[in-house]
């Protein structure tokens, strides 16, 4: 191209400039001289499909229109501000997010809030509050069963089912009679707690805070 100018009347020079000012705003020069917008990604855009989720939590009604993908962990957590359950690993492995949902106990992190329509579910929150704490919740205080304190609430709400399931005469996998009611020993509860990690290693404490709601000191 010489300095006089191409077939479209451009200089070499004009150029050089153009492109140096579409490259500071960000435009593409070749699109610039051709009189042409910058195309777009053509690949459509994926229809984020809601639902409307009605939950029963603590005790109190409400509903919520939720991303289908959203976990009923993160409902809780970021829709209706109960972070009491707590977010770990995420994957199911750490029991730090476990609810009571319709009485039995599970990983919020695992589940989508919409599986939940009409639901009953129990957090950390509903069982007590610092002017009246759960029994389980006391026993945790009195028996020192925490210590950073993070996994503590889906501890708590563990414990709270685990008698519920002797209660109702569940067995577990070291239960020795099947068809018997359990009975409530050490190793049978370590087997039910056995989905709930405590990074600073306080089992010990938090067997002697189940036994002490159960009737049963260590």
């Amino acid at each position: 191209m010489s300095e006089s100018g191409d077939d479209n009347g451009y200089t070499r020079r004009d150029i050089l400039s153009l492109s140096r000012t579409l490259l500071v705003l960000g435009a593409t020069p070749a699109a610039a001289l051709a009189n042409e917008p910058a195309q777009e990604d053509a690949r459509p855009m994926r229809r984020i499909e809601t639902s409307r989720v009605r939950l029963r939590v603590n005790g109190k009604a409400h509903e919520l229109e939720l991303d289908n993908r959203t976990s009923l962990l993160d409902a809780l957590r970021e829709h209706l501000h109960l972070t009491g359950s707590k977010k770990g690993c995420d994957h199911g492995q750490c029991g730090a997010c476990t609810l009571i949902v319709d009485g039995r106990r599970i990983n919020g992190c695992l589940t989508l809030a919409v599986m939940h329509q009409d639901a009953e579910i129990t957090t950390i929150e509903g069982l007590g509050t610092p002017e009246q704490l759960h029994p389980m919740q006391a026993a945790f205080v009195r028996h020192d069963g925490y210590q950073c304190g993070y996994c503590t609430p889906g501890q708590i709400c563990s414990a709270v089912a685990v008698l519920d399931e002797v209660q109702r005469g569940i067995p577990s996998h070291v239960s020795d009679d099947l068809e018997g009611a359990p009975q409530l020993s050490d190793a049978e509860l370590r087997e039910r707690m056995s989905g709930n990690i405590c990074r600073c290693g306080a089992y010990s404490n938090i067997i002697e805070a189940i036994n002490d709601v159960a009737g049963k000191r260590a």
